[in-house]
C-alpha cells in the first residue's frame, strides 16, 4: 500500500512532487493526522519522513525487452531497468505507472525504487529466441537508466556490455552524468554504428532546474555529458523536453544553440503531456512554485495539448495543436537550421547482430550440465 497521501505545507527539498496522492487502485486510504502531544513525536511528521526516505527493491522480472507498436515513437523495443525515478522530475510522464504497484505516483514515484532482476541471464534468452526479430533497443525511455543506483547495480552497463558482445544496436536518453562512466563500452559501440545517445536538457536555469528536476545533474554537468561523449566519437544529440508554456518555452532558442556548441548533432522536443495523476501533481507544483502563472500555464496547455482529443492522438501528443505549439514548432525549426543540426539521425546497424547461440552462452543449462 501507499505511504499515505501526505499534505506538506511547502514542497519537500530534493523532492518533485508536493504530495503523496494514493494509487487509483486503493479502495481504502488512511491518511495520517496530527496528534498534536507536542512531545516531539508527532506522528505526522513520523510520516513525512519515512515518505521521502529512498527504499530500493528488487523486480522479479518475467521479461526484459518491451514492446511498442505506437506510430509516432521511433523504437519498437525497448530495456527499463528501474521502475520509478529518483531524479524527481515533476513532469515525468511515467509517473502512473506506479499505481499499478498500489503506490503513489507522488513521492512514492520518487522514493520506492525497483530495479531488474537476472538481467544478463534474461537478455541473454531472449536474444537468443529463434523469432527474435532485430531492432534497435532503447533505454532511457520510462525512467532514467542512469538514475544514482545505477552506480551500485550497474543494470544499464549489463546492458551494455551484452549489446556489445553481441553487436546489437542501442540507444539511449539520459540526465544522468553517470553515463560518463561507461564510456568505454559506448565508444566501442560507436565504432560499429551501434549507438545514439540523447541527453535531456530542460533548463540553462540551475535554480528552475532544482525545482523541475531536483535530483538531476546541473545545466552544465548535462553539457558536459554532451562535449565528452561527442569527442569520444559517439553519436549525440539532446533533447529538450518538456516545452512547459511560460516555465520554459522561452529557452528554446538558447537550448538548441548551447546544445549544439557543446558538440550535439541533432535535437528534438516536446510540449509537456500531462497523463493521468501527472496533472494534478503538475498542477500542486506550479501553486507552489509559479502561483502567479498556474492559470496561464493550464489555459494554454488544455487548449492546444490537453484536452481528450490531443493527450492521446497518434503524431499530435508530442507536439500538440494550435497557435503555441505551431509558434513552438517554427521556433524549433529555425533554431535547428541556424546551427545546422542534422535532420536526420544515421540508422543504427542491425547486420552485425551475433546472436547468443551456445547454453552457456544464453543463460541455459546444457543437456548435460
Amino acid at each position: 500500500m501507499s505511504d499515505l497521501p501526505i499534505k506538506p505545507s511547502k514542497p519537500t527539498r530534493g523532492r518533485g512532487a508536493v504530495t503523496n496522492h494514493p494509487s487509483r487502485f486503493l479502495a481504502a486510504v488512511v491518511e495520517p493526522q496530527s496528534d498534536d502531544w507536542g512531545d516531539g513525536l508527532d506522528i505526522l511528521e513520523h510520516w513525512q519522513a519515512r515518505s521521502t526516505k529512498v527504499q530500493v527493491k528488487p523486480d522479479l522480472t518475467k521479461r526484459l525487452i518491451t514492446t511498442n507498436r505506437s506510430p509516432d515513437i521511433p523504437f519498437e523495443q525497448s530495456i527499463n531497468p528501474y521502475k520509478g525515478c529518483e531524479h524527481g522530475c515533476i513532469y515525468c510522464f511515467a509517473r502512473p505507472t506506479h499505481a499499478y504497484l498500489d503506490l503513489s505516483p507522488g513521492l512514492d514515484f520518487e522514493t520506492h525504487i525497483f530495479y531488474k532482476t537476472n538481467v544478463r541471464e534474461h537478455l541473454l534468452r531472449e536474444l537468443a529466441r529463434p523469432g527474435y526479430r532485430i531492432s534497435p533497443i532503447a533505454m532511457g525511455t520510462n525512467t532514467d537508466p542512469y538514475q544514482p543506483i545505477e552506480r551500485e547495480h550497474r543494470i544499464t552497463r549489463t546492458v551494455l556490455e551484452l549489446a556489445l558482445q553481441t553487436r546489437h544496436p542501442v540507444s539511449i536518453v539520459t540526465k544522468g552524468v553517470l553515463i560518463l562512466r561507461d564510456l568505454d563500452l559506448l565508444t566501442e559501440l560507436a565504432k560499429h554504428n551501434l549507438v545514439h545517445v540523447s541527453v535531456s536538457l530542460t533548463t540553462l536555469s540551475k535554480s528552475l532546474k532544482q525545482q523541475l528536476e531536483p535530483r538531476t545533474a546541473s545545466p552544465s554537468a548535462r553539457l558536459r555529458i554532451i562535449r565528452e561523449l561527442s569527442e569520444a566519437g559517439v553519436p549525440t544529440g539532446a533533447m529538450f523536453a518538456p516545452m512547459i508554456p511560460y516555465v520554459n518555452d522561452h529557452e528554446l532558442e538558447a537550448l538548441v544553440s548551447t546544445a549544439h556548441q557543446a558538440g550535439a548533432r541533432w535535437g528534438a522536443y516536446i510540449l509537456l503531456r500531462l497523463p493521468r495523476e501527472v496533472r494534478p501533481i503538475f498542477e500542486e507544483w506550479l501553486q507552489n512554485h509559479y502561483p502567479e502563472r498556474q492559470r496561464k500555464v493550464m489555459n494554454v496547455l488544455d487548449a492546444h495539448h490537453q484536452k481528450p482529443e490531443g493527450r492521446a492522438q497518434w503524431s499530435v501528443r508530442m507536439r500538440g495543436t494550435g497557435v503555441f505549439a505551431d509558434l513552438l514548432s517554427q521556433r524549433f525549426a529555425i533554431a535547428s537550421r541556424k546551427v545546422g543540426f542534422d535532420h536526420e539521425r544515421a540508422p543504427l546497424r542491425t547486420d552485425l547482430f551475433r546472436p547468443p547461440t551456445s547454453g552457456a552462452e544464453a543463460g541455459q543449462m546444457g543437456l548435460f550440465d
